[in-house]
């Protein structure tokens, strides 16, 4: 290790280059309120289902299992895609800090950088697969009825 940096300009230099991470943590904040608005509504709906007093006909109705089903497969994708995307954040944190230690301490860890920020885009890949998954699978298996207009 070598000695702390001594220029100015290497700190702010180190600042620059942490700004697009930065941002790309923002965006994924995002992303992630996006994800959990949807978990919130797909465990709501479930919570709807389950704990309501149904008639016994529409408990033991396929299409109440197949929507159950369905719930807990989307709960599941989204869940899922949340998990991804947060461990995506999480590898842009480490590239942050990995920046700033790199100047600070004099210490190579370009190697560390670019792992970290391909493992963190490749999450956020997953996350957004997972994500998109379930839409397909929401807008799949969800119909509304159209209503026609009374004469």
């Amino acid at each position: 290790m070598g000695n702390p940096p001594t220029d100015l300009g290497d700190l702010a230099h180190a600042i620059q280059l942490a700004l697009a991470p930065v941002f790309l943590l923002t965006g994924i904040a995002g992303i992630l309120n996006v994800m959990t608005g949807r978990l919130a509504r797909i465990i709501d709906r479930g919570r709807y289902l389950t704990e309501r007093e149904l008639p016994p006909a529409m408990v033991a109705s396929s299409a109440y299992r197949v929507e159950l089903a369905s719930l807990e497969f989307r709960r599941h994708l989204a869940s899922s895609a949340i998990a991804a995307s947060t461990l995506s954040a999480l590898l842009v944190c480490v590239v942050i800090a990995s920046l700033f230690v790199q100047v600070l301490l004099q210490v190579e860890l370009r190697w560390v950088v670019g792992a970290m920020f391909t493992g963190s885009t490749l999450a956020l890949v997953v996350g957004l697969g997972y994500f998109l998954r379930e839409v397909h699978l929401a807008t799949k298996t969800v119909r509304i009825p159209s209503a026609t207009p009374s004469a």
